[in-house]
């Protein structure tokens, strides 16, 4: 992985930190998601002329943008229905197995190879990434997620992590074939379009407009730090195998437990602290591999 694309992602990776910490002080957060998309979609329109001309698009390149918004939209659809049935502790880790999936897709559907450092420096990931939410030094606790396969929240999780694996191959391929800048705004669009739909459900009738007044500083804010999300990753990606991309943006879950700590309070036990050292070995790994 060269020392741009590196950049990149760990870049991305501090900023999808940041609109995770967004969605976590809005009140109502699927209304919220939207207004960000909203708002990032809006920027990137305005940064449109900045781009050049958008190149025309093959029917490939737009199927592939509006699989993958739908890919994302499912994730965050079956990731919420997870946390809303399941704890956080449970649901997490499986929501993070996407790194399970990931390499394999890109050996077997990119042809990319993964050296032995970057294969043990993604096993490191995805076992920090897992055990970030074990709450004991237990057997029973670290295999406690796996006992519950039957249980809806469980299942929703698992999904979301193999859709979210699906989305990054359509991702990777994208951009191969597209101006980063360009597939990036055609698949926020496609993921807004989708999330309007949603919302569009009586259910959400008059909590559009509440959620802006509670949260419109923090929509404005997002707005940025999304689109500097999605770009960044985008283009580390157009330099660096997916199977090493995906899991070093992981190392969000390192800045994200620093931001709990510092900003909200929140206590970092030791099983943690540790969880967050082997993500930063593994993306140690990778990027020497």
């Amino acid at each position: 992985m060269s020392n741009l694309a590196f950049t990149l992602i760990l870049f991305s990776a501090l900023m999808h930190a940041f609109w995770n910490l967004l969605v976590k002080r809005s009140q109502d957060k699927t209304v919220f998601i939207w207004w960000m998309f909203v708002a990032s979609g809006g920027l990137m329109t305005l940064a449109l002329p900045l781009a050049g001309l958008f190149p025309l698009p093959s029917w490939r390149v737009v199927g592939l943008a509006a699989v993958g918004g739908l890919c994302f939209m499912l994730y965050h659809l079956f990731a919420g229905r997870a946390y809303r049935g399941g704890d956080l502790s449970l649901i997490y880790p499986l929501a993070q197995t996407s790194m399970f999936w990931v390499p394999i897709w890109g050996i077997l559907i990119l042809g990319e190879k993964v050296s032995g450092l970057g294969t043990a420096g993604i096993g490191l990931i995805l076992f920090g990434a897992y055990s970030i939410q074990v709450r004991a030094l237990a057997w029973s606790e670290v295999i406690r997620p796996f006992r519950s396969l039957r249980d809806p929240a469980v299942l929703a999780a698992l999904a979301a992590g193999f859709i979210y694996s699906i989305g990054a191959v359509i991702d990777k391929t994208g951009v191969m074939l597209y101006s980063p800048f360009h597939f990036t705004y055609m698949l926020v669009i496609f993921m807004l379009l989708f999330m309007t739909l949603n919302i569009m459900r009586p259910k959400y009738r008059g909590r559009v407009v509440a959620e802006f007044r509670n949260s419109r500083v923090l929509v404005l804010v997002s707005g940025p730090i999304i689109m500097a999300s999605f770009l960044s990753f985008r283009y580390g990606l157009q330099l660096a195998p997916m199977s090493y991309a995906v899991p070093v943006r992981q190392v969000s879950l390192l800045v994200g437990v620093l931001i709990g700590v510092l900003f909200l309070g929140e206590a970092c036990g030791r099983i943690r602290f540790i969880a967050t050292l082997f993500i930063l070995g593994g993306v140690t790994l990778i990027r020497l591999g």
